[in-house]
C-alpha cells in the first residue's frame, strides 16, 4: 500500500528534519540519504535540475525511507504534475500569497474529485502496475507545502493556513526578510513578529510550520520554537562549510613561508 512517512509524522505532531538539494547530482542525494533524515527537497525553483535530473535523484533515494519532495518553479499545475509523476511525495510551492492560490496548489496536487491532477502510469506507481492503489491512497498521502514569503501572504496567513489540503506553511527567511525591508536581519522585531504570526496561524488550524535553518543548532532551536518541518541547510552550504573548516585547519597547521630577505 502506498504510504507517505512524512505525512504520518506531521499528522502525529512530530518534528521532521531534512535538507535542501540545489546541486543536480544523484550522487549527492545518494550520499546524504544514507544519513536517514526525514526528507530531501529537490529545488527546481533556484536550482538547475530538470524533470529527468530529479527523477534520477529520486532513484538515488529509493530504499532509504527518506521522503522525496520537490520545490516547483511556480504555482503551476503542469509543473506540480511533472514533479509528482517523477516520484515526489509532496511539493513546496513558492509565492503563495492568497487562499485562492493555496487552493490552486492543493487542487494541482490531488486527483479528482478533490483536485485536477491528471491520472497516468508513471515512475511513482511502477508505470501503471500499482496505479489503482496509488490513486486510491494518493489524496490522503500527498504533502502540500505553501511558502509564506511576502507581506501579502502574511496579511492572508490565517486564510492560507485554513485552506483544506495545505499541510505546511514554510518560511524562507531570506525572502521574507527581504519583503519586510529587513533583509537577513533575523532579530529585527518585524521579522520576529512575522515568524510568530505564521506559528500562531499554523497552531490554530492544526497544520505544521516550516523554516529554512542554517545549522544544526538553529534547526534544534526552530524545532523548540514549534516548527515541525525544518530544513537543516542545503547541500551547497554543507559542502562549503566542511571545505572551509577543513582548509582553515590545514592552513593554520602548515609551516609559515620563510620571510623574504
Amino acid at each position: 500500500m502506498f504510504t507517505n512517512p512524512l505525512k504520518s509524522r506531521l499528522a502525529q505532531g512530530l518534528p521532521t528534519v531534512g535538507h535542501w538539494i540545489g546541486i543536480p547530482s544523484p550522487s549527492i542525494v545518494e550520499l546524504l540519504a544514507a544519513f536517514e533524515m526525514d526528507w530531501l527537497l529537490l529545488d527546481t525553483e533556484h536550482g538547475p535540475a530538470n524533470t529527468e535530473t530529479i527523477e534520477d535523484q529520486m532513484r538515488a533515494m529509493k530504499g532509504t525511507g527518506v521522503t522525496p519532495l520537490v520545490r516547483v518553479v511556480a504555482n503551476d499545475p503542469g509543473l506540480i504534475k511533472q514533479a509528482l509523476d517523477r516520484g515526489a511525495y509532496g511539493v513546496i510551492v513558492p509565492l503563495v500569497n492568497t487562499p485562492e492560490q493555496a487552493q490552486a496548489a492543493v487542487a494541482a496536487a490531488k486527483y479528482p474529485p478533490e483536485g485536477i491532477r491528471g491520472v497516468a502510469g508513471s515512475r511513482v506507481n511502477r508505470y501503471g502496475a500499482d496505479l489503482a492503489d496509488y490513486f486510491a491512497r494518493w489524496n490522503s498521502q500527498v504533502v502540500v507545502i505553501c511558502q509564506v514569503e511576502t507581506t501579502e501572504a502574511l496579511a492572508n496567513v490565517e486564510q492560507i493556513a485554513s485552506t483544506p489540503g495545505v499541510d505546511v506553511l514554510f518560511i524562507g527567511p531570506n525572502d521574507l526578510s527581504a519583503n519586510l525591508g529587513c533583509f537577513r536581519q533575523f532579530d529585527h522585531p518585524e521579522f520576529k513578529a512575522a515568524v510568530e504570526r505564521v506559528l500562531v496561524a499554523t497552531r490554530r488550524y492544526g497544520i505544521a510550520a516550516g523554516y529554512m535553518a542554517s545549522s544544526a543548532e538553529e534547526t534544534l532551536e526552530r524545532v523548540g520554537q514549534g516548527f515541525r518541518f525544518v530544513a537543516a541547510g542545503s547541500d551547497a552550504r554543507l559542502l562549503a562549510g566542511a571545505a572551509a573548516a577543513t582548509y582553515a585547519k590545514i592552513r593554520a597547521g602548515l609551516p609559515s613561508p620563510p620571510s623574504a630577505g
